[in-house]
């Protein structure tokens, strides 16, 4: 059974410009992604994945492969479905772990248990998040509560929030959906594996990245 770990990476993000480059420790964040999946036995490879030559060359500083997409994926017209199948399709294997590297503070040990969940629950697809137990509403409705009473909070029924920091599929089944043109993000069986709390934020505007460069800096998140 072979599982790859791939880290992706386009450098002209939107909200926060180039936010694979910011530094956690001196270190670029895509940087920090590639060392600790790259330090994991778990997987059998790990690759970068980008169109930018600029993300390709702190994956050889790192001594990681860089796979190079088409310039066509790395815009922002191009779906996660689209490279993703794109990789798949140059890289065999069974499973695919994505690691997203905005989301700085997973550890290695979460890694690991996210990789045995994957590879041994019979998952097509898992996805990783926090459970939120505290009173939500979606559409100005009550999504995990009731107005008739006031319960504690311990006695709800947590929402699953999907942060994206790992996720993970059965590679020939996320093909066989892409082919068909369904969507392959959450094809067949899917589960949820829950995060701690930090690990389960991700960079996205500025406060995200003051916050992970904190917690960082105070030794959360290796």
């Amino acid at each position: 059974m072979k599982t790859i770990a791939m880290i992706p990476a386009r450098l002209g993000s939107q909200r926060l410009k180039q936010k694979n480059l910011l530094k956690i420790n001196g270190e670029p964040i895509f940087v920090r992604a590639l060392r600790k999946a790259k330090s994991m036995a778990c997987f059998d490879e790990v690759w970068a994945n980008s169109e930018s030559d600029v993300i390709g060359e702190l994956a050889a500083s790192a001594d990681v492969p860089f796979h190079k997409r088409p310039e066509w994926l790395g815009s922002s017209e191009a779906t996660s479905e689209d490279f993703v199948a794109e990789f798949l399709k140059a890289h065999p294997c069974d499973y695919l772990v994505q690691l997203h590297s905005i989301a700085p503070l997973v550890t290695r040990d979460e890694i690991d248990r996210f990789v045995t969940e994957l590879t041994t629950g019979g998952w097509d697809t898992l996805v990783s998040g926090v459970d939120e137990q505290i009173q939500c509403m979606m559409g100005n409705e009550p999504l995990n509560f009731s107005k008739t009473n006031m319960d504690t909070t311990q006695e709800l029924k947590p929402v699953q929030r999907i942060s994206w920091s790992l996720t993970g599929w059965r590679s020939e089944s996320y093909l066989a959906t892409y082919e068909q043109k369904a969507c392959a993000t959450f094809n067949g069986k899917m589960g949820f594996f829950n995060l701690s709390r930090p690990s389960g934020l991700v960079i996205k505007y500025d406060e995200d990245y003051l916050m992970a460069k904190a917690m960082a800096e105070a030794g959360i998140g290796e």
